[in-house]
């Protein structure tokens, strides 16, 4: 079988790019061929035979007057077009896996693949993995950024409350931009040609669901996760935070709990822009962005691990990681988290944003040793799919 992997980025750069490049490591390895599409880049890591790919779209870096030919590049690209269809015309995939598309490379590429199909008789499917919300929501996070609320006006009315609200990036014009995206392709109707839409959480399938062309094709699959060999190791008094130091990550909320249990170590593995609000909190310690085996050492010594978020998560990977580590999870009963922890057994909830919730949850299994031993005990039964299982089930959907 021949697997297209569209994706913007080429190059690791977050979730999305580490999905598409395992998951095309292990078509390979099943002996499918596997080429990939998006924009150029310094980084980029993966390639297609045809050696086509989009100009670099830079938000951040690119000049002014780059930026402003922007807004309508990122509604509709004909440079997305005719590249991706030298990549059609010389591979000839059997499937065109979709990943994060929007903005960088529109989905005006659904459109060349449906007129490749029909010029040159190639059957073709179409799926797509949702790694955000972006086709429900414009600003793709289902939050409004000022408020650090979350919001499902767009999954239920017009598109033009992203514009009312400022939902991207607290701009105006940007969100103008990103209403014009969504009601454009809304209209056009383009994602009508997506076979399957591959949801990682029940969560997302349900805000998918909202749009009644997208319910009929939706299917949820949580993320796949390595094996992560059991090694057992003396638990010691923290509680552990890794992740992003944000507003949406709950961070703001899990510090506020801290203090109110002082006689409790905290210990935060992370960045970001609230990093400084650790600094006053005398039972926190600080530890910067960590990965590999000292991240893991970490997460295996906890006594148990926070996951505060009060966005609507979808698969965090965080969470499924800390009880594969064997370290129970308190989770915000928010998004996807609940679907990853057996309650009571792997983890425990407490409700997503409330203060005295978390300080009661996380004193609670603080003071039971039994019942913390016992959840650490059921972690070596846990069962996520592992990239293998994961790939059976997305080679029939391929498979259609």
């Amino acid at each position: 079988m021949k697997v297209l992997m569209v994706n913007k980025f080429l190059y690791p750069n977050g979730g999305s790019e580490t999905y598409i490049f395992k998951l095309g490591d292990a078509l390979m390895e099943k002996g499918h061929e596997v080429q990939y599409f998006g924009m150029e880049h310094d980084g980029r890591c993966v390639s297609n035979r045809a050696g086509a790919y989009t100009s670099d779209m830079d938000f951040h870096n690119a000049s002014k007057l780059v930026k402003l030919t922007y807004p309508l590049k990122t509604i509709y690209s004909k440079e997305a077009r005719e590249k991706i269809r030298l990549v059609l015309d010389d591979f000839k995939p059997n499937v065109v896996h979709l990943n994060n598309f929007n903005y960088q490379l529109t989905p005006s590429i659904i459109l060349e693949i449906v007129n490749w199909r029909k010029q040159t008789g190639c059957k073709c499917r179409i799926v797509y993995t949702a790694h955000d919300y972006q086709l429900v929501c414009p600003n793709h996070m289902c939050n409004n950024p000022g408020t650090h609320k979350n919001c499902e006006k767009c999954l239920t009315g017009s598109f033009m409350n992203c514009t009312k609200g400022k939902c991207i990036h607290g701009s105006t014009a940007k969100s103008l931009i990103g209403t014009l995206e969504a009601s454009f392709w809304k209209m056009n109707g383009a994602y009508k040609y997506i076979d399957t839409f591959i949801c990682c959480s029940e969560f997302m399938k349900a805000k998918l669901d909202t749009n009644p062309l997208f319910a009929k094709k939706t299917v949820a699959i949580h993320n796949f996760i390595d094996e992560i060999p059991w090694v057992e190791v003396s638990k010691e008094d923290y509680v552990l935070y890794f992740g992003r130091y944000s507003e949406e990550k709950g961070v703001r909320t899990l510090i506020e709990a801290a203090k109110r249990l002082p006689e409790i170590d905290f210990v935060f593995a992370g960045k970001g822009p609230l990093e400084k609000l650790l600094d006053s909190v005398d039972n926190i310690k600080n530890v910067g962005f960590k990965t590999g085996r000292e991240l893991a050492d970490l997460i295996r010594k906890a006594k148990m691990s926070v996951y505060p978020s009060e966005w609507y998560e979808n698969c965090p990977f965080s969470v499924m990681e800390s009880q594969l580590f064997g370290t129970p999870v308190i989770g915000a009963d928010i998004g996807g988290i609940p679907e990853l922890i057996r309650k009571g057994e792997t983890g425990v909830l407490f409700k997503s944003g409330d203060v005295d919730s978390l300080c009661n949850t996380i004193h609670g299994m603080w003071q039971d040793n039994s019942k913390m031993q016992r959840m650490h005990e059921n972690c070596k039964e846990l069962s996520f799919d592992t990239i293998e299982e994961y790939l059976e089930k997305v080679l029939k959907i391929y498979n259609g």
